[in-house]
Formats: C-alpha cells, structure tokens, sequence
C-alpha cells in the first residue's frame, strides 16, 4: 500500500480495519503541559509574559515549546482563560476522562507504538529543534526547526512555514490561519483560523506525529457549535460549525491590568456574502475520524460531548424538508467557493463532504443513547446518495451522446429523462473537450439544469471516500491525465475548468472583480487541491 493511498484511507474512512489498531492507552497521572500566557499593563505599555508549568516534551518529534528570557515570579499569575476539559464538569464524567490529563505518558505510547509516520511506512528523520527566546507578541507564534544537516529543502521550509502559521490559545496550539501575507496589507479575515482551511494542515499534523493541535482544534471548534448565533434577527440550525474564529485579547472583567484570550466565531454572519458554511461540519466530522485513525486514541470521539456534536450535526444535514433528492440542497458559497459561482443548489462538493461525513459518523456514534434512529437515517441516506450521485451526475462520451437523444416533456414514473434537460443546453466546449477514454461527475445538477463544468475538489474527494465506483475513479483519473495541460499545467491544480467569460460571467458572479476568468475560484490554480489528487 502506497504512502498516499494509506494516509487517504484514513481520511476518507475506507481504509482496512487494520490500518491503525486500536491500542490501550497507559494511565498516567502527570498533566498535559499548559503554558499560560498573561499581558499586563504598565506605565509604559505592554509587558508580556508567558510560562510553562511542565515541559513540553509531549507534542511530538517536531514539538517545540517557548519561554520568555526573563520569568519575573511576582508578577505572574494563572492565565484566567477556561480550559476544554472544563466541559466535563458541567455536562459529567460519564466516561469522558479531561482530555488534558495523563496527555505526557499517553502521547508518549501513542507516539511510539501508532505513529502516524510508521503506520504509512514513513521513516523518521530526526530533526533537532531548538527553543526559541522572547516575548510573545502575538498569538501566531513562529517555531524554529533547524534544516538536516545543515541543508535546506522544499519540505523543511513547508514546515517553517506552517509552524510560524499556529495559532495559541491560552497558550495551547489550537489551529493555523488561513494565509500569511509579508506585506500585512488587506488582511480581512485571512489572520483567522478557518475549518476547512486547517484540514490539510492538521492531516500534516498528524502524519508528523504533532497531534496536539489537532486534539485542541477539534475540542476548541466543538464548543463553539453550541454559541447563539443570528443574524437579521434570524437564528440559523442547531449544530452549524463555523466557518471561522479568531483569537482576541479582551481585559478581564474588573481588573484592567490584565487580560484573556477568547476565541470569536464567526457562522457567516461578517462573511461576504452572509452566507453560512455548509461544509464546516463535515470537515469536522472526517478530520475527527482522522484524528481517531492516526493516533489510536478514540477517547476523544466516544466523549459525550463529541458524541452530542456529531449528533447535531447528523440532524441537521438529515433535517426533512421540501427536497426530493438525497442530495443537501445549499446557497451558492457555502462551501470551498465561498464566493457567488452558480454553484447554488446541489453541488458535487457538498455531496462528497456528506458522503464521506456520513460514513465517518457511522463509524463514531456509539450505539444506544438515541442513536439508532439516527443510524438508520444515516444508512438510508448513504445508500440512496451513492445511487443518485453516481447514475445522475456521471457524464462520459456515452452518456453524453444519451443526453443528445433525450426526450422532453415526459410525464412518468419511468421517464428517461427524470429532470427535464434539453438537449441544447450541451456546451460546445464539451463536445470537443471530452475524451474518448474518461469520464467525470458534473458540478450540480437540478430541475432543467446540468452544470457541466469539472470541479476538482468533488471530483477527487469523491475518489477518496468511494462515492464514485472503482470504474468512475479510473475514468476520472483518465480524464485528469487526458486534460492535464488544462486541469494542472505548470501551476495545479485548477479549481474548475472551465472558466466563466464575458456575459455569462457578468450574470452568474455579478461581474465580481476577485472571480475574474481564470483566477481564485473562477478556474484559479490552488495547490492546496494537490493533496486530494494524490488518491
């Protein structure tokens, strides 16, 4: 089994059962180490000073841990900031130990029986990490790994770059942000850690053995699911994720020397557009299992906590409502294409998310508490969801001329042509692009409408989590290699293809300025999509 088709695998949820066994943790009394971080104010402005209570000597090969040049113990106290494994006192201990306790001993067997790095038949290579002195000034604090004998490599400079991306709560990793820009101009909401955005990184964590930040990222998020959220007096469903937060200093409540750190989410109610995020739930969902897979440790996921998570989540996706299909029927940027594309209504982005999200969560939920039903619903779904993607969204030269001879206006249960689509509404572009050997699944498709453009992301993640069949993948793949001049070219991997122009542009994206032809989401390169076309 090859590295890419095992760290998939974990990912997607159709890995062998004895990819990753499940170990028995040892028991431990000693703590995770906490660092604390507290500002206080003087005469001459900020003074910053951060602790550690123990040594950081748990979060992995590459983990690293900063202390100020100077502790002045007078002056240092208790960061006041709430820790996650406060939750298990308000909701109980019903089989949820603190997830931050006994963390040094059981990271340390987890590190050296289930590492992540052998597990996908990776070798070690030691890196010799150095503590680096100062003041925090910021909660995106840079790390310093030194290069393999004393070389530099595309790889070690990834890692510097990711390490200086971490964001710190209360001292504790706690995500990346979504882009670091040199020239700090324009920021707007790129400083702040995204849910879907973290997903590659925190699959980077966890192959590396840090799995630290991904614990604290999926503990940190789950709290923020149950905030009261509205927007023009409008309270959306319960159990939606964030799309984003951001890490604030604010003065704690009656003593103005001081402050804390509180995490402020956003569910789309400051985002442009005011649209909420569909696909933020379901990357938790799949970066869970993923976290559960790596590490060996399922205690995070069989918590009440998680486990009432997950449920929310379920149903809201399962809610009933007018829509026939067993696709989710969503906004248009409500997903990876946060931005207006056409994508509104039922697009193969969000159906592979919830296919794969479904099939992780069957997984996780234990049975009995009130599950059952949900199971149920769960599994009903996943069956009539693989149908429907892979005989209705599929299109080859086949199919293609199928379409070509379809009749409209049928009124039956057995009508060939169920939505209605006439034949005119075939590109002309496609015709001559489609290959003869290949095939791939349509961007969406409703009453009357196919959109036929290929998008990237659905297309390969429906290969990761086998939405598509064994004969699909390989069609896809075929197309991929086919069309590689216009799918990857010298900068991959294009989000999709192709671009909107002129007066269909206009019409559809509002003339948007950042979605013009060939960039950002109107057919922009985003190497992010590398690491899914790597299934």
């Amino acid at each position: 089994m090859s590295i890419s088709e095992a760290g998939f695998q974990v990912v997607s949820g159709s890995g062998p059962s004895y990819f990753c066994p499940n170990i028995c943790l040892s028991s431990s009394s000693s703590k995770l180490p906490f660092k604390s971080n507290v500002n206080y104010r003087n005469k001459s402005g900020f003074l910053s000073l951060n602790y550690s209570m123990t040594p950081l000597d748990c979060m992995g090969a590459y983990g690293v841990y900063h202390r100020s040049a100077a502790i002045y113990q007078s002056q240092i106290q208790n960061c006041k900031c709430q820790r996650v494994d406060g939750i298990n006192e308000a909701i109980g201990e019903e089989g949820n130990g603190a997830w931050l306790k006994d963390g040094s001993k059981k990271l340390s067997s987890i590190h050296g029986e289930v590492n992540a790095q052998k597990v996908l038949g990776l070798e070690e290579v030691p890196h010799s990490i150095h503590e680096k002195e100062g003041f925090m000034t910021n909660h995106v604090i840079p790390k310093e790994v030194s290069h393999l004998n004393g070389r530099t490599s595309i790889e070690d400079e990834a890692w510097n770059l990711l390490q200086e991306a971490i964001v710190y709560y209360c001292g504790s990793p706690i995500g990346t942000i979504a882009a670091r820009d040199p020239s700090g101009r324009n920021i707007l909401n790129y400083d702040q850690v995204f849910i879907r955005d973290f997903i590659p990184s925190g699959i980077a964590f966890l192959l590396k053995g840090e799995y630290d930040i991904v614990r604290n990222f999926i503990l940190h998020t789950l709290q923020l699911q149950s905030w009261e959220k509205t927007m023009d007096c409008h309270s959306p469903g319960q159990g939606l994720m964030p799309a984003n937060f951001k890490v604030r200093t604010v003065p704690l409540d009656g003593d103005d020397s001081a402050t804390e750190d509180v995490l402020d989410p956003d569910f789309g109610g400051a985002a442009i557009g005011r649209v909420a995020p569909v696909d933020s739930g379901l990357w938790w969902i799949i970066l869970l299992r993923a976290y559960g897979k790596c590490t060996g440790d399922l205690s995070v996921q069989q918590r009440v906590d998680v486990q009432t998570g997950i449920k929310m989540i379920l149903k809201l996706c399962l809610a009933d409502g007018f829509d026939m299909f067993p696709t989710l029927l969503v906004t248009d940027g409500s997903c990876m294409i946060d931005r207006c594309m056409g994508i509104h209504g039922h697009p193969l982005e969000i159906q592979a998310l919830f296919y794969s999200a479904l099939l992780c969560s069957r997984e996780m939920l234990t049975p009995g508490d009130g599950s059952d039903d949900l199971i149920r619903a769960l599994n009903n779904r996943l069956v009539a969801l693989s149908f429907h993607i892979r005989e209705c969204y599929w299109i080859d030269m086949r199919k293609l001329n199928e379409i070509y001879r379809y009749k409209t206006e049928e009124y039956s249960y057995d009508a060939v042509n169920k939505f209605n689509i006439c034949p005119d509404q075939i590109p002309k572009w496609l015709v001559e692009w489609m290959p003869d050997k290949g095939g791939y699944l349509i961007g969406n498709l409703q009453p009357a409408h196919m959109d036929f453009r290929f998008f990237s992301l659905g297309n390969m993640w429906s290969i990761v989590s086998s939405l598509a069949t064994r004969d699909q993948s390989h069609a896809i793949l075929d197309l991929t290699e086919a069309k590689w001049s216009d799918l990857v070219a010298h900068m991959p991997f294009k989000i999709c293809y192709p671009a909107l122009e002129g007066q269909e542009w206009r019409i559809i994206t509002g003339s948007d300025p950042k979605n013009t032809p060939w960039s950002y989401h109107n057919g922009g390169s985003w190497p992010t999509l590398l690491w899914q076309s790597h299934a």
